[in-house]
């Protein structure tokens, strides 16, 4: 009959703690998911869409309370920094070549969040123990230029969902971790046309009405 095999346990002790502490780092893909009015008043049509991704970079500082032998409550302050690449194709303006007239746009954004998760983690095998979260972030989003096409509001809020894995080193805890983001509410500033000095601009900010922010990050803790 086999014997289930078992190793030396790397520090037994620290998930015994009440509160532990941790910082983390990891990259990050920014995405929006965007609403096109279709044809306006002025008869235009403008369609906008986000072409491709960039990777950012997070980093933050990790408190974890426990609660009982499996869930944990924890609070993780961070920075997300990224960049969304939106093009605008405008379906009823050709150029000399006959091509639709497109506008692009370089979006940059850095959001100072707040993620609040609640942590439920399977019981420890060896040196490792899996777990699944869920919670939400409040953001601020701190960049963004007034005479850029969109501009996303300064105030916005996720739904959290993601698993990642305590790995227990001799000295200390890595924690990998897959975390899915979506946006709770519209996130485009709509009274940001109104502050467009370039009128011909207006038609491609009025062409979009709503968009939801969207977030995938590998983050890695160290406790």
């Amino acid at each position: 009959m086999s014997q289930e095999k078992r190793t030396v346990q790397n520090r037994p002790y620290c998930d015994l703690r009440t509160i532990h502490y941790g910082i983390h780092f990891g990259v990050n893909m920014q995405d929006l998911m965007l609403d096109n009015v279709g044809v306006q008043a002025d008869g235009s049509e403008i369609v906008a869409d986000v072409d491709n991704w960039n990777p950012g970079f997070s980093v933050g500082v990790l408190a974890e309370l426990r609660l009982n032998n499996n869930f944990s409550f924890r609070v993780s302050p961070s920075m997300h920094f990224g960049q969304k690449h939106l093009k605008f194709l405008n379906l009823k303006e050709f150029d000399e070549a006959g091509r639709n007239i497109t506008m692009q746009q370089d979006m940059k954004t850095t959001y100072v969040a707040l993620p609040l998760d609640i942590k439920f983690a399977a019981e420890r095998y060896n040196n490792m123990r899996p777990y699944i979260f869920a919670g939400v972030t409040p953001v601020l989003n701190i960049t963004g230029k007034k005479q850029d096409i969109l501009q996303l509001n300064k105030a916005d809020a996720f739904l959290n969902i993601g698993l990642g894995c305590d790995f227990y080193l001799p000295f200390f805890k890595l924690i990998p971790e897959l975390r899915f983001s979506y946006g709770l509410s519209n996130c485009i500033d709509t009274k940001h046309a109104e502050e467009l000095k370039d009128e011909n601009l207006r038609r491609y900010t009025g062409a979009v009405n709503n968009a939801r922010s969207k977030m995938i990050t590998l983050i890695f803790y160290f406790e």
